[in-house]
């Protein structure tokens, strides 16, 4: 088997998947990716942060159990699970132990955070300390801010949200420079009409951010769960799959020429509701419209976001399940979602870099245990989900296997590891001593004799970033290879 460097970069549009959010809880990584097969670029989280309200850190709904509800926003703050860091706060519990989970299996966070936008500036650098621990975080604050829904629209002007979101990303550079900001403001208006809404108040914030961003839905019924889609009734809507393609990529536009510059833009929400499509019809809807994405000469869009994993309507790849809100039921577009991010466009690209070595592998009957590295340690860098270095081990495969999988030696069973072979993704969490590879083999068999890497990477092991480790260390996570797994495959049954 022979060792070799890689690296592993960005996608030629990056996915993007929301976990979590005022229509459903958070779904642990392990299950998603054992469902999906890989790894997303980033996770998107929904939290709510409005400490200086009263009945503050309850989430609003428990806050407010008797009020008169008649839209998901009619609560006097959002009805998002509650940020629990912050001023006074702790990290501990939401949303950091699912930050963590995240990193862990080799995604970067997005968090999408409504701040009451008269905090005080302590609560800001607070903020600022609680992410600067987890890596390239992508923080979006006061998302669709020219929308009158959320509770921060209610208690500024949308100057005052501007100017807001500026002081925000100020004290973050200097507080947390790995954090890079969404400004998720207003699109192209139509198409007659090539500017963007609020384009003047918001004019400094778009200057500032890291990253442009706009949430658009193909369909959506915006009364749920208070309404009912039907053809008699108007709380809902279903635009064209192109219009919607061209308009979000006009506000793209539109930004570069208002700046001069390029900076990369992202969907951040983007789904088709079944409430007004129906299973059938939203899948082949999506399908169209990342389709549209790969082929785009333009390349136009640096990432999608699909708005959500499990949901309680019908925005997700799962419905939750009525009777025990703990189980998914899939729906049609979680199938059409597999293949859309098992496709190359959209796929992380893994470099191949120098060649390190080689060992030995137990591939017959009998049994050849791994020989140390035959260099020194190797030390792995995990920059990012679009920016780190793993190794690969070249396996000689006879033909499709029968038994693929790794045990793990004493130096290496406390690690935590991401594993790709065949296109298919493992974790291999601290404590665990094996992985069984035959699931990358189940569907996407080997044909005949070949030669195929097995790809290692080493996400933090706590999901954070060590301050000990070096002037980078915001930025990048080191982990030191002092061994290698002992890999056994096998190419006919034991008996």
């Amino acid at each position: 088997m022979k060792l070799k460097k890689v690296h592993l970069a960005p996608a030629g549009c990056a996915v993007d998947l929301g976990d979590g959010s005022e229509r459903g809880p958070y779904v642990g990584q392990e299950y998603i990716l054992n469902k999906l097969h890989r790894p997303h670029r980033a996770i998107s989280l929904m939290y709510c942060y409005y400490p200086l309200d009263e009945t503050w850190p309850r989430r609003a709904q428990d806050a407010y159990p008797d009020r008169e509800v008649t839209f998901a926003w009619d609560y006097p703050y959002d009805n998002y699970f509650p940020y629990l860091g912050g001023h006074n706060g702790r990290t501990d519990d939401e949303p950091f132990t699912c930050m963590r989970d995240i990193r862990q299996h080799g995604q970067d966070v997005i968090l999408t955070l409504t701040v009451d936008p008269n905090i005080p500036d302590e609560h800001i650098i607070a903020i600022a300390n609680d992410l600067r621990p987890f890596g390239r975080i992508m923080l979006r604050m006061n998302h669709e801010c020219t929308g009158s829904w959320f509770s921060f629209n209610k208690r500024a002007s949308y100057q005052q949200i501007a100017d807001f979101f500026v002081r925000f990303k100020k004290i973050m550079a200097e507080y947390a420079p790995n954090v890079r900001m969404i400004l998720c403001a207003g699109a192209v208006i139509s198409e007659d009409k090539f500017e963007l809404e609020m384009e003047k108040e918001f004019h400094e914030a778009g200057n500032v951010a890291d990253i442009w961003s706009t949430d658009r839905y193909i369909a959506l019924n915006w009364g749920w769960p208070f309404e009912v889609a039907e053809k008699d009734n108007n709380q809902h809507k279903l635009e064209d799959t192109g219009y919607n393609y061209e308009m979000t990529k006009l506000t793209y536009k539109r930004y570069c020429e208002l700046y001069g510059i390029k900076k990369p833009f992202v969907m951040s929400e983007l789904n088709a509701d079944g409430d007004v499509t129906g299973p059938f019809k939203q899948a082949d809807i999506m399908k169209d419209f990342y389709m549209m994405l790969k082929n785009d000469p333009e390349r136009w869009a640096s990432a999608v976001t699909l708005y959500q994993f499990r949901d309680d309507g019908r925005l997700g790849l799962e419905f939750t399940d009525p009777s025990d809100p703990g189980v998914g039921i899939e729906w049609p577009l979680m199938d059409t979602y597999r293949e859309i991010i098992n496709d190359p466009f959209f796929s992380p690209v893994i470099e191949e870099g120098e060649s390190i070595g080689s060992v030995e592998a137990s591939t017959g009957n009998g049994s050849k245990d791994n020989s140390s590295l035959p260099i020194a340690p190797v030390k792995l860098r995990w920059g990012g989900s679009e920016d780190s270095d793993g190794i690969a081990i070249e396996l000689e495969m006879e033909k499709n296997p029968v038994f693929a999988e790794i045990n793990f030696p004493d130096a290496l069973t406390g690690a935590n590891l991401m594993l790709e072979i065949n296109g298919y993704w493992f974790h291999k969490a601290p404590g665990a001593k094996f992985v069984d590879l035959m699931p990358a083999f189940y569907k996407k068999r080997l044909t005949g004799a070949c030669r195929t890497d097995l790809n290692i990477f080493a996400p933090p092991a706590d999901g954070v970033n060590d301050p000990a480790q070096g002037d980078d260390w915001a930025e990048n996570y080191y982990f030191e290879l002092k061994d290698i797994p002992e890999i056994r495959l096998r190419f006919e049954p034991v008996i």
